[in-house]
């Protein structure tokens, strides 16, 4: 068959137009950088970077991870722990979204992943994103990967859960446990707080002073049992519950222990007399900040472990400070804040394992795992 001149036109167009189609890959949608690869593509080209938030700059080799001077500025890097500034992308926060991602103003996004959209170009004269137009999170705090000692026993049912979930879980987990007297705590705390340079001391919580074992009392110097969730806060005094949950109770100076009564927790205040590092107000109580951590990690420990369903009150941290008898304690940014600016250290680890093995039988999973607490109240 002879094909007429415009005929074969149509079938070479056709032709062309089928190599053109199938020469051209699929069109997919722009995938961020990751905070490493920002940080060598520095030519002034727009671009989306995902990293987690590690802290603020304030300087070229600077980044702070508390006490935020403002909110013009966040440092991203491709781990939630990153401390080396060069592995750090340092963000320009413009105006339009310093309220809303400001670490100052919002502490708790330490450890949160976010998407940001700006030019690769150096802020603090360091590799960064400047002239930023979108800030987005990504999902909740991305749950443990499984590998910690206890994650296919101990947390199994809770592994891979966020949010609800995840609380639910760990409520489900951390309720079964050996209940302590009241007397009976005295003797858990010179095991739990034994002073690692020193076995015949414990070691007080706010004020940091080693103190034997023996000076348990009532009186000026002596030290006591400090409830770090206030028992008035829920009315569960003193009774078996609550009240004499050791993964709470902590032992501290007596003078120390009646500055902090049942005060909210919150930044700011004066200094507090035989704690150096505290500060105090009318209403609230600012523990050193060596302990920071451990004061919110316990906090969020008893909001999950009471929860109504046991014949106590439903305790849970708010954004409150002043909450009185009301089975609330604030401040709850503050809290997160601080869980995030000061790691899990070995002192708290031992006292976890000890009351594991020990006395309650239970374990406190934001000491396992610090990052559930983003993933529970973010």
């Amino acid at each position: 068959m002879t094909l007429t001149l415009g005929v074969r036109r149509f079938v070479l167009l056709v032709v062309l137009g089928l190599v053109v189609t199938f020469a051209q890959p699929p069109a997919t949608a722009a995938t961020p950088l990751s905070v490493a690869q920002a940080v060598a593509t520095q030519n002034g080209s727009s671009a989306t970077v995902r990293g987690y938030v590690v802290g603020q700059p304030t300087s070229t080799s600077t980044v702070v991870t508390s006490a935020y001077p403002n909110d013009y500025a966040l440092a991203l890097a491709d781990s939630p722990t990153e401390t080396d500034t060069a592995k750090m992308v340092y963000v320009q926060i413009t105006t339009a979204f310093r309220s809303t991602y400001g670490l100052q103003t919002n502490p708790g996004l330490k450890g949160q992943q976010l998407d940001v959209t700006g030019a690769l170009a150096a802020y603090f004269s360091h590799p960064g994103l400047t002239s930023t137009t979108a800030f987005a999170k990504v999902g909740s705090t991305p749950p443990p990967t499984g590998d910690g000692p206890y994650d296919s026993t101990y947390y199994a049912n809770a592994m891979g859960k966020t949010g609800t979930a995840l609380r639910t879980s760990l409520h489900s987990i951390i309720s079964s446990q050996t209940k302590l007297t009241y007397d009976q705590v005295w003797e858990a705390l010179k095991d739990t707080d034994q002073d690692p340079a020193n076995s015949a001391n414990v070691v007080l919580l706010y004020s940091g002073r080693s103190q034997a074992k023996t000076t348990n009392g009532g009186n000026a110097n002596d030290w006591n049992r400090e409830h770090v969730w206030a028992k008035s806060h829920g009315d569960f005094g003193t009774a078996t519950g609550p009240g004499t949950d050791v993964h709470h109770l902590r032992p501290e100076d007596v003078t120390v222990n009646g500055t902090r009564g049942n005060k909210d927790f919150d930044n700011g205040g004066t200094a507090v007399g035989e704690c150096p590092g505290c500060l105090s107000d009318a209403d609230s109580f600012e523990p050193r900040d060596a302990v920071k951590g451990d004061v919110a990690r316990m906090i969020l420990y008893m909001a999950i472990r009471y929860e109504g369903d046991d014949g106590w009150a439903n305790l849970e941290p708010n954004g409150l400070v002043n909450n009185g008898t009301a089975p609330y304690i604030g401040r709850l940014s503050v809290l997160l804040a601080w869980n995030a600016a000061d790691p899990v250290s070995a002192f708290e680890e031992r006292r976890n394992q000890r009351i594991y093995d020990v006395w309650q039988h239970n374990r406190n999973p934001f000491i396992d795992h610090p990052e559930w607490a983003n993933a529970i109240w973010n």
